[in-house]
Formats: structure tokens, C-alpha cells, sequence
């Protein structure tokens, strides 16, 4: 059909980088975005749950879908405006780290430190995905979206978008938008962050010594492949834990009595804590049961080592989560979707 195509009773194995090997009744792949309005009028997607899947690499499936999944997979990126600031509209289809990509080539700065990021462009303002010191929102001008309770294309500005660590309004009300397009503001000049998990020690090993925004990225990606486990040789969702926040008074807390303890006290009276720290302080790196296990590169990283389920991945999450709180007193929240559990 044109624009769409619908396939019953889909595998989802390659659809998700946990690997988890779960199906849905139907699937949606969209490759025009005015095709939506129609598509979504069907009787068996409009009476049904529904799914949005980028590249799968922020979900965990805890079993079939019993709906439809909709994946976007419309391309283009338009430059709006050039100048000092780049306004770039990009598809929602599109690869995020391809597009990183392009704006470094093209000479603009900001997004140095997302770089081999997975996922979609589609799927970056709904995590408002971060790494490094920075985060998407910044950056992001306008997100364009199917508003399905008003059957209308919105565009949401930056603040109606309602950013903040790990989160959006879209995260917040699913089965109302469906993201099309994000536009983005991109300067030239913009000062360099690389004063988190290692930047300047590697641009040193490098030999740069006056960094441009691609040295940065190169170091990001050296530090992100010695780190991170490759979704391609081993099923994982990146950071699957997030970084938890306290108020000062549990951070100053744990911190007397864990002086080693990794944290990030902010001007708001809230301090951000290590959950890599404190995962592997509670000996939970490296460790697996069945084939659900923690990486042993990185302690953030929930890792399916074979034919582990969605419910053994989640189940050995929950222990992780469990066993953090009973030592530290500090609950982690999963970074991914739990797709499927109450």
C-alpha cells in the first residue's frame, strides 16, 4: 500500500536490541507520515492498543504485543535556515546517530556529545535522550506530532514539550502523540562540554589540544565503544538504569558514610547519584541468571546473553532495583519502556 505497509503476527526479535524474541498481532511500517490519518482510521488499529517502535534500542517487551506496533520509517532532513544557528527539520524515521553525524560534517556544534546514541530522531525528544553532559531538549526547537485525541498535526514548541531528565510529555501520554518530526536549533559557536566520564582525559590521549566539536565526538565514541557492550554482539538497551536524584541531606548522607560514592550535587538543592556506583557496589556487575544478566563493562548495562525472556530480563531488574534500595536506601527507575508489566 502506499506509504504503509501492514504485516499480521510480526516478529519482533530484530526490532528490539534486547533481542527479546516477542511478536504482534499486527505491524504498521509507515514511510509517509500523511499517510497516519488514515492508516489509524483501520477498525483493527483504531480499536487496539498501540505500539510506537523506532529501533527498539529504550524498550523492554515483556511479552507479545497484543495490538498494533507502529514503526516510523519516513526519511528526510531539510536545513531551514543556515547561518550562525541551523534550523534543521528532520524526520522522525530517520537513524539518530546518522543524523548526529551529518551535523558535524555540515559544521554545526551541540550534538558532539550524543553521538552513537541508538534509536530513531523520532524517539530522541520522548527520553529526551543524554549522555556526556548534554541533553537533546536543549537543542530541540519545535517537535511535530500526530495529537490522535485532536486528529490533527501539532507542533509543540520546547517548553510545551515539558523536558526533563529522561522524560517529556510524550513519555507521559503515549497513545495520544505520535512524533513526525523534530526541529532543531543548531549553533556554529558553542562551548564545548567535556568535563564528564573521561572527555578530557581522552581528547589528552588523542593529542588534541584545541578541541573542535568532532574531536569531542571521537572521543565519545572511543570512550561509549571500550564501555558500552555492542547491541550486535550482545542483546542489551544501553543505560537501562537512570542516574537517581536525592535531595541533599540523603546525598551528603550517603556520602559520609560512602566516601567513594559517585555523585553530582546540583544548585537545586538535589544530588544526582552514580547508579553505576552503586550497582556495582552492591555486587551486581558481571553477575547473570539464566541468560539475564548485568554486563561486566558496565554495571548500567541490563545484557540478554542468549534467549533470555522479557519477563527473566525484567524479573532480573527488579532484583537489581531490590537489592540497591535494601543497601542504600535509593530506588533506581528503569531508563527503557517496560512494555507489558504492571
Amino acid at each position: 500500500m502506499g506509504g504503509y505497509t501492514l504485516i499480521e503476527n510480526a516478529p519482533l526479535l530484530t526490532r528490539n536490541t534486547l533481542r527479546v524474541n516477542a511478536r504482534a498481532k499486527l505491524l504498521a511500517e509507515v514511510r509517509d507520515a500523511t499517510k497516519l490519518p488514515q492508516l489509524l482510521d483501520f477498525p483493527a488499529i483504531r480499536s487496539s492498543k498501540l505500539l510506537v517502535l523506532g529501533e527498539g534500542s529504550n524498550i523492554l517487551l515483556t511479552g507479545d504485543v497484543d495490538g498494533t506496533v507502529l514503526a516510523m520509517e519516513t526519511r528526510g532532513v531539510h536545513m531551514e535556515k543556515g547561518g550562525d544557528i541551523a534550523r534543521i527539520a528532520v524526520a522522525a524515521g530517520e537513524r539518530w546517530d546518522d543524523f548526529v553525524r551529518w551535523t558535524l560534517g555540515q559544521g554545526f556544534a551541540g550534538l558532539e556529545n550524543l553521538i552513537l546514541i541508538p534509536g530513531t530522531v523520532g524517539a530522541a525528544p520522548i527520553q529526551n535522550i543524554g549522555a556526556y553532559g548534554t541533553e537533546v531538549a536543549e537543542f530541540i526547537e519545535s517537535v511535530e506530532a500526530w495529537d490522535r485525541i485532536e486528529r490533527c498535526v501539532v507542533t509543540l514548541d520546547q517548553s510545551a514539550c515539558a523536558f526533563s531528565y529522561r522524560d517529556s510529555l510524550f513519555k507521559h501520554e503515549p497513545e495520544r502523540f505520535i512524533v513526525t518530526a523534530v526541529r532543531f536549533a543548531l549553533p556554529r559557536e558553542h562551548s564545548l562540554r567535556m568535563d564528564y566520564a573521561g572527555i578530557r582525559e581522552e581528547l589528552e590521549r588523542m593529542g588534541v589540544e584545541k578541541p573542535a566539536p568532532f574531536h569531542v565526538a571521537e572521543a565519545v565514541v572511543h570512550l561509549r565503544t571500550r564501555k558500552l557492550p555492542d547491541p550486535s554482539v550482545i542483546g542489551n538497551a544501553g543505560s537501562f538504569f537512570k542516574n537517581p536524584i536525592v535531595d541533599a541531606a540523603q546525598g551528603e548522607a550517603l556520602k559520609r558514610e560512602h566516601p567513594e560514592l559517585v555523585a553530582w550535587p546540583g544548585n537545586d538543592a538535589r544530588w544526582k547519584l552514580s547508579a553505576a556506583w552503586l550497582i556495582e557496589a552492591t555486587g551486581f556487575k558481571g553477575t547473570r541468571e539464566g541468560d539475564a544478566g548485568i554486563s561486566n563493562r558496565h554495571a548500567l548495562v541490563l545484557v540478554n546473553h542468549g534467549k533470555a525472556s522479557g519477563q527473566e530480563l525484567w524479573h532480573f531488574a527488579q532484583a537489581v532495583i531490590e537489592g540497591v534500595q535494601t543497601r542504600f536506601g535509593v530506588k533506581l527507575e528503569p531508563e527503557p519502556v517496560i512494555i507489558g508489566a504492571a
